[in-house]
């Protein structure tokens, strides 16, 4: 996933995080795309990353979120 959108998808998920979460779910996907960016973001880090996401997100926005990382999740684990 290039800069451009990492940012498109960091925004996307931070307009649906639960309110005073914004920073925890920030630092969450950062570490992930500094992962991504080295090679070594593993199917365990997304097994973490999941459920942490999850409980940050507001619960009507989990279907939601859900799709859109459906469509995206291929690049996500190389």
């Amino acid at each position: 996933m290039d800069k451009q959108s990492q940012d498109k998808f960091l925004n996307f998920i931070l307009e649906r995080v639960q309110e005073g979460k914004e920073e925890e779910a920030r630092e969450i996907l950062t570490i992930n795309f500094k992962k991504q960016a080295e090679g070594t973001f593993s199917l365990e880090d997304v097994q973490q990353f999941i459920p942490k996401m999850i409980s940050l997100l507001k619960p009507e926005k989990l279907g939601e979120v859900q799709e859109v990382v459906k469509q995206f999740g291929g690049n996500f684990v190389k």
